[in-house]
């Protein structure tokens, strides 16, 4: 029974348990629709342009180290990792940080967690559906910082699809490390917690969050819905929040009065 619930809340589940729950949850819906035009032709665009241009020279210069058959499995690779990329970037800059926030945080009052939301926005419970109670933010809502570091590390490990077998997977966790914890910066920013606070919470949970980053990124590398998925990740993310929320106050209601980042939740 233990090992069962370890392994179904593994940390590496939660961006495909958003997809279930975005599936099943019709008042995240409208939040989609205000984005999925968008999303599928700045997608195709920006991946039919690669393809076209760039995915052929790719795999002339990678069969120079890995072979013909190898070069087009890791060019494909490669050429959706810059999709992703490039998409991520303009998308997250002009339509979509404002509906990840929104997501996030209607799928933490749909999971109990509205008051949590309450420090950083107004709430209307009497408002209907969980995306209605939503009001306007009094504070900073941003749900993954700008990160010109993590743009440039990505560019920077692109190169370790040239590695022959290896080299996809060693990519998938470089960037993946990198960018797990920021799926978490709404949560730890509604809980307050200082720059300090949220260092040793996320370095005690680097594995994890390290786990999440590269199932999260992956999402993102398939054609076409891979801007869909930052969506449906969002209310993954938030999903395991909920539950490391649930779990943080039971510590501080049972343990100790002032847990703070330190506390300890399970190893999933």
């Amino acid at each position: 029974m233990a090992l069962t619930a370890t392994i179904t809340e593994a940390s590496w589940l939660y961006p495909f348990k958003g997809i279930i729950y975005f599936a099943r949850h019709p008042f995240l819906y409208p939040l989609l629709r205000a984005r999925l035009l968008p999303c599928i032709l700045l997608s195709a665009f920006v991946l039919a342009n690669l393809f076209l241009w760039t995915y052929l020279p790719q795999v002339a210069f990678l069969a120079i180290f890995h072979g013909r058959h190898l070069a087009f499995l890791n060019a494909t690779f490669l050429v959706l990792g810059e999709a992703a990329a490039i998409t991520a970037l303009l998308f997250e800059c002009f339509f979509a940080d404002e509906t990840l926030v929104d997501v996030f945080d209607a799928t933490l009052i749909n999971e109990g967690c509205s008051h949590l939301v309450a420090t950083s926005r107004m709430v209307d419970p009497t408002a209907g559906d969980p995306v209605k109670q939503l009001g306007k933010p009094m504070t900073s809502a941003i749900y993954s910082p700008f990160s010109l570091r993590q743009i440039i590390e990505f560019i920077v490990f692109l190169p370790l699809n040239f590695i022959p077998v290896a080299g996809t997977p060693l990519f998938l966790v470089m960037t993946g490390y990198r960018a797990g914890p920021l799926h978490h910066y709404r949560y730890l920013h509604l809980l307050g917690f200082t720059k300090q606070q949220r260092n040793i919470y996320l370095n005690r949970r680097k594995l994890r969050y390290t786990w999440f980053g590269m199932t999260a990124l992956i999402l993102q590398l398939v054609p076409v819905l891979s801007m869909l998925f930052l969506l449906t990740t969002a209310s993954g993310s938030a999903l395991w929040a909920s539950r490391l929320e649930k779990k943080r106050e039971l510590a501080e209601n049972s343990n100790d009065p002032e847990p703070g980042p330190n506390y300890q939740d399970d190893p999933a």
